[in-house]
């Protein structure tokens, strides 16, 4: 599992961006709860690692401020980077389930999982 998240139930294939995702839940209890396991540890790493991108942060930020999404297409020239890396970036940004993708007509908008970042940052907190 390459996500921050898990993925609750059985996955349904999608041949369409424009479905719905599975429900994602936290993979992790919060830190101070407990001894994180070995596997925990490694998707959290790799969330982490997603993260540990210039690039994908300030993707992250400005999907993140646009409250109705925004088009991929219009985020290469804020970042100065060709369409295709863009791309990539949002991909992983997609899968590490922090971002949700939609298809419109030819362009895809991104937008915020709702929660990402409350669910990461849950992973600190001390309850």
């Amino acid at each position: 599992m390459d996500s921050f998240f898990r993925y609750d139930g059985a996955m349904a294939e999608q041949t369409s961006l424009d479905r719905p995702g599975p429900d994602l839940a936290p993979c992790c209890a919060p830190i101070a709860d407990g001894a994180m396991s070995a596997a925990e540890a490694e998707v959290l790493a790799a969330t982490f690692a997603t993260l540990a991108d210039p690039v994908r942060l300030r993707l992250l930020s400005l999907v993140a401020n646009a409250p109705d999404g925004i088009c991929g297409c219009d985020l290469t020239g804020v970042l100065d980077r060709s369409q295709p890396t863009i791309s990539h970036h949002l991909k992983s940004l997609t899968e590490a389930g922090l971002l949700e993708r939609e298809k419109r007509g030819r362009w895809v908008w991104y937008s915020l999982r709702p929660n990402a970042l409350t669910d990461l940052a849950g992973v600190f907190s001390s309850a």
